[in-house]
């Protein structure tokens, strides 16, 4: 290896060393001997805080710095979660929660998206609709609680209810907004091509509007679970609030823990959903991921 090699950095060991007869220059790989970076893995990056939040968690209760009563140890906790899936308690409980969700999820995200595309696509459909949906917006949609067990009973009706309620306006709004977003050259172009009212909206309105609604979706499923926690504080006989209502009674905080930490991975398990399918519907629309 020649002086300006050993310099350089280290020779391509692949490729053949041209001689001084080539009359070519020589062929170097530059490495360079600093600056190298480890590539971690994002899953163990994001994994690190949660990691740690647990480990201090364990290491309070061990030191008895954290009282049982108070909040139960990762360890304990963990053998709870074990002992309800094995005897089918937490499984049956999930179930129950999952179809009342899905139930209100239909059923409020059919409400809010008609009435956004009623409302953004027409003029006269904003007149008759927004404002009362505005209105009914700003009421704290908790607070019609007492109104639902009266006039639905204490069955499942008034918890289906409640979270259809927090879903539709989420989605009304976030849909409205991207219907109401479109660039108006784009519709300019569109009308230009020769497309019609039906036309523009297939194949310009409503595809400019889908980033608006995977974002409203996104926040209906996040308020789908916070409404299912209210909803199953009323006369629930199953489903993951029993549970927690039972484990409050007897001041079990191993159970609490293990039906908020369900419902924490059901979220995101739910936002990972609509993340994928954001990937999929809107590939046409590269954004920015960081650096």
């Amino acid at each position: 290896m020649s002086v300006d090699q050993a310099v350089l950095g280290r020779a391509l060991p692949d490729v053949p060393e041209r001689g001084s007869g080539d009359g070519g220059p020589e062929l170097v790989r530059v490495v360079p001997t600093s600056g190298r970076r480890v590539a971690v893995p994002r899953w163990l990056r994001r994994a690190v805080g949660p990691v740690a939040l647990v480990a201090v968690w364990q290491v309070l209760s061990a030191t008895g710095a954290l009282a049982g009563d108070i909040l139960a140890s990762p360890g304990t906790i963990a053998a709870t979660a074990g002992d309800l899936i094995s005897d089918g308690t937490l499984p049956s409980a999930m179930l129950v929660s999952l179809q009342r969700v899905a139930v209100g999820l239909l059923l409020g995200g059919v409400a809010g998206v008609v009435l956004a595309l009623l409302s953004g696509l027409s003029r006269l459909g904003e007149d008759l609709v927004d404002a009362t949906v505005q209105m009914l917006r700003s009421v704290p949609w908790v607070g019609v609680i007492p109104l639902f067990i009266i006039w639905l009973g204490i069955g499942e009706a008034p918890k289906i209810a409640l979270i259809s309620l927090g879903v539709a306006f989420h989605l009304y709004l976030n849909v409205y907004a991207g219907i109401r977003g479109v660039d108006a050259q784009l519709v300019e172009a569109g009308t230009s091509l020769g497309l019609g009212r039906w036309g523009l909206i297939r194949h310009v309105v409503l595809p400019g509007a889908l980033p608006g609604a995977m974002t409203g979706l996104r926040y209906s499923l996040a308020t789908a679970w916070l409404a299912l926690v209210f909803g199953e504080q009323i006369n629930a006989d199953d489903g993951l609030g029993f549970l927690m209502n039972q484990a409050r009674e007897f001041f079990r905080t191993d159970v609490i823990v293990v039906c908020l930490v369900v419902y924490a991975a059901l979220g995101l398990i739910a936002d990972f959903v609509v993340r994928t399918l954001e990937r999929l519907l809107l590939q046409w629309r590269p954004t920015f991921t960081g650096q």
